[in-house]
């Protein structure tokens, strides 16, 4: 307008809300110039104004950093969204997305339970583990490298603070929990060498972590929706198992009071889920009780594998918040959960457990094809691709100088399910010789009859071999 035109460059006098003075010009002084850095909106005289907005008058201002509403609230101003994106950058919040290139099966099982897959990434300033702790009572533990200008950073020994970045990127709503989020990332933990032990105790492994935000009134059903998911994994492996509820160790961190609660939920959680459990005073985490799933392998020996954690250390130290129905700010509560725990650790056990023979559904050698005869070959070619196609784990010995009962020992010796045998017969009438890894020999069979058995077969994830 023409009285802002003439307003330009105007000397004023602003009044910040700690009670300092700046002064700028009409017109050219804009909040971004005052904040410089750590603010993401603004209010003029009790009004929201974008940082890049030039002032017009003396006024009083306001400036609004993340940890308020307004200012998480900031992707609705267009002038600010720039510098929102570099704020966001600082905090390495930008990097995050949405992961789907898992395996069918278990994508599918974890949307339907609710849950959304996520990666992060693996190196943090230690300016986050600081926030969440961990460098104070983990930084022994932790692999570190430092960058110029001397700033280290971190490899990530758990997932946790960085699923908490996530949940205050944005106000959330009561509508919105609970929030689950699964992550499959690689983690890092200096270990000992003297504790590290083949693949039960490695420095570098992955773990099917994930983390669930809540209201405290959806604590207790989602208890026992993480131990529906423990039973139901546990089930297709054949592995038995009971609960040990990790009530409060000396020191805790938080009220006796909330402690008391959040095992008293536990408590009843567990009672609904109907599995054996047994009480283990004293032995939960600093911040909050927990539920450990131990299995038993094929020698005896106890793995504490699966975990369900509560956690109300977190959620106060990154001033986790969400609008509740009343419109007031609330705390939600953390869980921490995990079913299989180490994948690494998992995979030694399961294969201690079976002792190599891997059933259909698991096995990383389930098919192998042996051509007997120059003409049969193209044939055998034909049924690898065949299988193949349908998701099976297939290969062809095209040895030559091997005879047929080397070919086939060697296939049972790898532990491969099935061996199937082509020759010009079986070209002529499509079908394969099959036979078991146990030597068993199962006879003629159409190719697509028996793509049909074995699929039905792999995939209700049976641990017999017979079809």
């Amino acid at each position: 307008s023409k009285e802002r035109v003439e307003a330009s460059e105007k000397p004023l006098i602003i009044q910040l809300a700690d009670g300092r003075t700046v002064k700028g010009k009409a017109g050219v002084t804009t909040p971004l110039f005052v904040a410089q850095s750590g603010a993401l909106v603004s209010k003029v005289n009790g009004e929201l104004w974008e940082l890049g907005r030039p002032l017009e008058a003396d006024c009083e201002l306001q400036l609004l950093g993340f940890d308020t509403l307004e200012g998480k609230k900031v992707t609705s101003f267009p002038c600010s969204s720039q510098f929102c994106q570099m704020w966001i950058l600082t905090f390495e919040m930008v990097f995050f997305f949405i992961y789907l290139f898992l395996p069918k099966d278990t994508l599918s099982e974890y949307r339907r339970r609710g849950f959304t897959e996520v990666v992060t990434p693996t190196l943090y300033s230690t300016a986050l583990w600081q926030r969440s702790g961990h460098w104070d009572h983990y930084s022994e533990n932790m692999f570190t490298v430092t960058s110029e200008g001397s700033q280290t950073y971190a490899l990530k020994p758990m997932n946790c603070p960085a699923h908490c970045l996530m949940f205050e990127h944005r106000v959330r709503s009561w509508r919105e929990l609970p929030v689950r989020w699964a992550d499959f990332g690689a983690l890092h933990r200096n270990e000992l060498s003297g504790a590290l032990g083949g693949l039960t105790r490695v420095r570098r492994f992955c773990q099917d972590d994930a983390h669930i935000f809540c209201t405290p009134g959806q604590l207790e059903e989602e208890i026992v929706a993480c131990l529906d998911f423990v039973r139901s994994v546990y089930r297709v492996f054949g592995f038995s198992f009971h609960c040990l509820l990790s009530t409060r160790p000396t020191p805790c961190l938080g009220e006796p009071e909330q402690w008391d609660n959040a095992e008293q939920q536990l408590e009843r959680s567990l009672q609904q889920f109907g599995e054996r459990w047994e009480l283990n005073p004293g032995d939960g985490a600093f911040y909050g009780p927990k539920i450990d799933i131990q299995i038993k392998d094929a020698i005896g020996r106890q793995h504490q594998c699966a975990t369900i954690q509560l956690d109300f250390q977190l959620p106060i130290r990154f001033d986790l918040q969400y609008v509740g129905q009343d419109g007031q700010l609330h705390r939600p509560v953390m869980i921490h959960r995990a079913v299989l725990g180490s994948l690494e650790r998992m995979i030694a056990i399961l294969a201690e457990n079976f002792g190599g023979k891997w059933p259909l559904w698991l096995s990383p050698a389930q098919i192998m094809v042996i051509p007997v005869g120059g003409n049969s070959e193209s044939y055998a070619k034909q049924v690898v691709q065949q299988f193949h196609e349908a998701g099976f784990m297939v290969d062809l010995n095209e040895d030559q100088g091997a005879t047929l009962n080397k070919k086939i020992r060697s296939a049972q010796l790898a532990q491969y399910n099935y061996i199937f045998v082509v020759g010009d017969k079986e070209s002529e009438s499509g079908t394969v010789n099959v036979r078991s890894r146990g030597g068993k020999q199962l006879g003629r069979r159409p190719t697509e009859e028996l793509l049909t058995s074995l699929t039905q077969l792999r995939d209700s994830r049976s641990n017999e071999n017979e079809f």
